[in-house]
């Protein structure tokens, strides 16, 4: 057994510890407390001026998308993002290469050299599980299903299912199944999927939701951008009937929406969406620097809170997103929502990402039974609140693993 002394230890299921202890044996946490004299005779690491915290958790990205990293110019629709984004995917078909396959193993070890234990990454051709099962990151990869037009939902997602369960993933890197959208995937397969998920009480599902405008236009009326673009790929169908709701209430009253999804984005989601999305105990992942990028707006991040949903942390992709540091995202939601007290923030950060994709009883808090995967972060003389300091910017070279 060692015990950690540090300025603080950070919880999360508490209130910060100041000149706290953290007991760690055999990989996991044993035990955790203020500084006082010890009988034992266990060995005792200082480590100075830091914040012990548990590894943070990047509920939503996509780590197959890595090498677009610079080559996405940002947007002032969401809509034109889209389109620069999938010209870019289009002139680099085999996610297989030399090039997509080293960007991924960068961007791995960019996450977790930004404090990162555990991704949800959301894959259309699972070719990150490899590389994260090689990696220190615990995941779920979620393979996401496209198709607005699937002539056999059911078949196609048996065919998922069966190339999931021929992966053989592991109990620290899962996978699972993901719709990608409301205007993306047909209400039979946006079933099938669902079923699907539910036959496993522990595997979570995801899907971007509310993203933009366009989305709630098309998704309401059936007209704008989405349908133009849907047309254009050959992708549309005709039988499709118009919801004339809102894209949650879609999802909802298709029997979508459950404590097992993952709702990425929210940007456009009204209070009323909101309440429904609380009703029914999905976890709600923002990602508001990929959301100015891609031209989907502001996130309302103080009515996700006040609306008493769970929220969750992600970067998106780097196709939208500068870097994979979740420290960043904090700094962006404390200046969009300052209302929100740090902690609810770092618990989002922790805690909320690590229980929505099945994980907490490994990660998201410092206590006794939990994996010891913790950071040292370094803090300034005379911190008085480090929760507030630890949602204002942490840069990776401040943040180092104890474990």
């Amino acid at each position: 057994m060692i015990r950690y002394h540090a300025s603080w230890v950070v919880p999360i299921n508490e209130p910060p510890i100041h000149d706290g202890w953290v007991a760690v044996d055999r990989g996991r946490v044993v035990a955790l407390g203020r500084r006082t004299p010890t009988p034992d005779a266990a060995p005792e690491v200082d480590l100075g001026r830091v914040a012990i915290l548990p590894g943070l958790v990047n509920a939503h990205t996509h780590l197959e998308l890595s090498y677009l990293r610079d080559l996405v110019p940002p947007a002032s629709e969401f809509i034109t993002w889209m389109r620069t984004m999938l010209a870019a995917r289009r002139q680099r078909l085999d996610l297989n290469s030399a090039e997509v396959l080293d960007a991924i193993g960068r961007a791995i070890d960019e996450a977790a050299a930004c404090g990162t234990v555990l991704v949800g990454d959301i894959s259309n051709t699972l070719v990150t599980l490899a590389p994260l099962t090689r990696s220190s990151l615990a995941a779920v990869v979620f393979y996401e299903l496209i198709g607005f037009k699937a002539p056999d939902p059911n078949a196609l997602v048996d065919r998922a299912r069966q190339e999931l369960d021929a992966l053989k993933p592991t109990d620290r890197v899962r996978a699972s199944l993901a719709a990608h959208a409301p205007y993306s995937v047909a209400p039979l397969l946006l079933r099938a999927i669902h079923r699907a998920v539910e036959r496993d009480p522990f595997l979570p599902c995801s899907v971007h939701l509310a993203e933009s405008a366009e989305e709630v236009e098309f998704i309401e009326k059936g007209t704008g951008p989405w349908r133009d673009l849907l047309e254009e790929l050959g992708a549309w169908n005709s039988a499709w009937m118009v919801p004339g709701v809102s894209p949650v209430q879609y999802l909802d009253e298709a029997g979508f929406l459950s404590s097992h999804v993952l709702a990425v984005h929210g940007v456009q989601m009204s209070p009323a969406d909101l309440s429904r999305l609380a009703a029914r105990g999905a976890t709600l992942v923002t990602c508001p620097r990929s959301n100015g990028h891609t031209g989907a707006g502001a996130p309302p991040l103080e009515d996700f809170y006040r609306a008493g949903v769970r929220v969750a942390v992600g970067t998106d992709s780097l196709a939208s997103a500068p870097d994979l540091n979740v420290f960043a995202e904090l700094a962006t939601m404390r200046a969009l929502a300052p209302s929100v007290p740090a902690a609810s923030l770092l618990e989002s950060a922790t805690r909320e990402g690590a229980r929505a994709l099945g994980f907490e009883a490994d990660y998201g808090t410092i206590e006794p039974g939990k994996r010891a995967r913790l950071l040292a972060v370094g803090v300034p003389p005379g911190t008085g609140d480090v929760e507030e300091y630890l949602v204002t910017g942490i840069h990776p070279e401040q943040v180092r693993w104890i474990e």
